[in-house]
């Protein structure tokens, strides 16, 4: 917290597509990275759609 995150890539899905994005793509945007510990588990399917809904916030 307070504190600049680390730089960093990873494989996301963008627009339906998978894509290699890195923090520095968003340079100068804010940034929300949305963690779960894996398919299939206790995080609620709805509760991602609702953070998913909540993009343009």
């Amino acid at each position: 917290i307070r504190k600049p995150a680390p730089e960093f890539t990873a494989d996301a899905v963008v627009d339906g597509e998978f894509k290699t994005v890195s923090l520095s793509d968003y340079k100068g945007k804010y940034v929300v990275l949305f963690f779960y510990p894996m398919d299939f588990t206790f995080v609620c399917p709805t509760e991602i759609c609702a953070f998913s809904d909540r993009v343009e916030d």
